[in-house]
């Protein structure tokens, strides 16, 4: 079994602490939270305890996560927007709001489910839960994804991303006016000290990270940008323009306490991507424009310049 720890920072029920601390980073539903509770796999400072039980700060709470079947995992018709498919690779334009492969509390509606109905065969190397999956978006990050069909093309796209040789550029908007023209984050990413479902920068514990962006269009209160990933930490680009005080707009995790209101979630999208095959060696290139939100976005912040 998987085992997931989560320190309290306040008094509130045991049931209500794990769903907040989990929707975002798991993207555990309440019903299968409620489960693991009913089937005594939450401790509270190593005891068992009821869903109502209330926590107070400090208080370790451990999930015990049993392991996925491969019969759990069906596929699904999600019409997956497909820009390019060969023998060995697929691209995709995954949509907003989708998480890319199944996990436990989570098995339906994920683009691996999609891509299982759409796609005959996938590489095996993921296992049940990551079939052809070689990187990942965030749920709520929009864009190009390049999935693996074979596993040799899933070896040597794995080895690519290693060595810095798969390019990703994305747009954001982010929160207010950044006044240079260009930039370079080149800042630490790790485990939040304190809040264990987020990242953060930090000194301890942590991996070198290096984003590097371009300003596109300045608006009153924010900024539209391109950024290049130079590695590829978990939520790096959000927690880079955090760190700046350039928050990605509409983030519920990173951003300002405005954007926890947002339906549409983060506007960051994956917009250009740019690799060797990695079987026969042909550069390719592809680009995506934003989904109609982020256009409208845009056009209702220059309404305000």
């Amino acid at each position: 079994m998987e085992k997931i720890i989560l320190l309290v920072k306040e008094t509130e029920r045991l049931d209500k602490f794990l769903f907040t601390s989990c929707q975002e980073e798991f993207d555990f539903s309440r019903s299968y939270l409620q489960k693991l509770i009913t089937d005594n796999l939450v401790e509270v400072n190593g005891e068992v305890k009821p869903a109502r039980y209330k926590l107070k700060p400090q208080d370790e709470v451990k999930l015990l996560i049993p392991e996925i079947k491969p019969s759990e995992i069906k596929p699904e018709k999600l019409d997956i927007p497909i820009i390019y498919e060969d023998s060995d690779i697929i691209v995709v334009n995954k949509p907003n709001d989708m998480v890319v492969h199944p996990a436990l509390g989570n098995l339906s509606g994920t683009l691996v489910n999609g891509l299982m109905h759409q796609i005959k065969d996938l590489s095996t190397i993921g296992g049940v839960q990551r079939p052809g999956i070689v990187h990942r978006l965030d749920k709520q990050t929009t864009g190009l994804l390049v999935v693996a069909k074979t596993d040799k093309a899933h070896k040597n796209l794995t080895e690519m991303l290693k060595n810095r040789e798969i390019r990703k550029e994305y747009l954001g908007i982010v929160q207010g006016v950044i006044l240079e023209n260009e930039g370079i984050i080149d800042a630490p990413i790790g485990r939040h000290p304190v809040d264990r479902k987020k990242m953060a920068v930090i000194d301890k514990n942590s991996k070198y990270a290096k984003t590097t962006f371009k300003v596109l269009e300045r608006f009153e209160k924010a900024t539209l940008i391109s950024c290049v990933i130079e590695t590829g930490r978990t939520h790096q680009i959000r927690v880079h323009f955090n760190f700046i005080k350039h928050p990605i707009v509409g983030d519920q995790v990173y951003g300002f306490l405005s954007d926890k209101k947002s339906s549409f979630g983060q506007y960051l999208h994956a917009a250009k991507l740019e690799f060797n095959h990695p079987i026969t060696n042909k550069k390719m290139f592809f680009e995506v424009e934003p989904p109609e939100q982020f256009n409208d976005k845009i056009i209702e912040l220059r309404k305000f310049n």
